[in-house]
């Protein structure tokens, strides 16, 4: 398992050293960070002090080993907008991402895994093919169309809940949270319905068909021919012969939620990273969109590295190909 790991590992470092260089040469021509850092009346001279200390006249490749080298430090080094170190308002915004897709991944496997298996098992049923023409027409609407509805309805409409906002929170050292307040709970529930729609519809589908094909297989036609308990052969037996593909998904619904949560967050004002990506386009703060698509490969990383190591522990079959190689 130890060789399994390292070689795991040893390819993620290539992956992160990857995204690193596109993330230094992508944000490379976005614009000129000078420019929006003064005001029309700063001189030429001035602004090439400012660019001589950013380092922005070194060399490329100077450029990227320092950049390399702050990264693997964790100094993040400072915004150009707002003279903040980026590692501060990184972490000030990463609680309230987090436990939006925290709360959007529960949201969608505690409805698409059982839903999922109901519509596996109940193939042709009302119940399960309006579950699965709901969930078509969930996945075909884009997610600001979702949150936009979800504002009308139950904010402006019913006005249940709030439109905008992360609503009152709890200081756990540095980390705000919105578990402990009602009003918190209250504004979390809208954006995370909205990013967990897509998610949902992902994991329903996935299980039903996963479910589909294990209940064809000869192993479940002869524990049925055996007599074992209907309860006991779907569940102990065929949904547990689903999980490897569920667990695969499930890291990968968390990461793309994580990376993908800007368009929410935008819709919602939530004070999160994905909207802190945005403010630093329009200003052209490249050290906050260098650290942040960095971050996000990151999480992808880890949570692949995660899912491996997974696979390796439920699957035999990954042992023994491993064992071989």
């Amino acid at each position: 398992m130890l060789t399994f790991i390292s070689r795991r590992f040893l390819q993620s470092l290539f992956v992160m050293l990857a995204v690193s260089l596109i993330a230094f040469a992508l944000f490379r021509f976005v614009g000129d960070p000078v420019a929006q850092m003064v005001g029309q009346e700063t001189s030429i001279e001035d602004q090439e002090r400012i660019r001589e200390r950013l380092g922005l006249n070194d060399s490329i490749p100077t450029q990227f080993a320092r950049f390399i080298g702050k990264l693997a430090t964790a100094d993040f080094g400072y915004s150009y907008r707002t003279r903040q170190p980026v590692s501060e308002m990184i972490l000030t915004r990463l609680p309230a991402t987090l436990e939006l897709g925290f709360v959007s991944l529960l949201i969608s496997l505690l409805v698409g895994i059982p839903a999922g298996i109901y519509t596996a098992l109940r193939r042709g049923g009302v119940l399960a093919n309006t579950l699965l023409v709901t969930t078509l027409v969930g996945i075909s609407i884009p997610t600001f169309v979702i949150g936009i509805f979800l504002i009308y309805l139950f904010g402006v409409k019913l006005g249940w809940l709030p439109t905008f906002g992360r609503g009152d929170t709890v200081a756990l050292g540095w980390w705000k949270t919105s578990f402990l307040t009602l009003d918190g709970l209250r504004s979390l529930l809208l954006p995370a319905v909205t990013l967990g729609v897509y998610q949902l519809t992902l994991t329903m589908r996935l299980v039903r068909a996963e479910m589909q094909d294990v209940l064809k297989t000869d192993y479940i036609k002869f524990a049925t021919a055996r007599g074992i308990n209907y309860r006991s052969l779907y569940f102990n037996h065929a949904f547990r012969n689903t999980l490897i593909p569920v667990i695969t998904i499930i890291g990968l619904q968390l990461g793309g939620i994580i990376a993908f949560s800007i368009v929410t967050e935008s819709v919602f004002q939530w004070p999160g990273m994905g909207l802190l990506f945005l403010d630093s386009i329009r200003y052209v703060d490249i050290p906050v969109m260098s650290v942040y698509l960095v971050l996000i490969a990151l999480m992808f990383v880890v949570i692949n590295l995660i899912v491996d190591i997974l696979y390796f522990a439920i699957d035999p079959r990954v042992r023994i190909k491993d064992g071989k190689s």
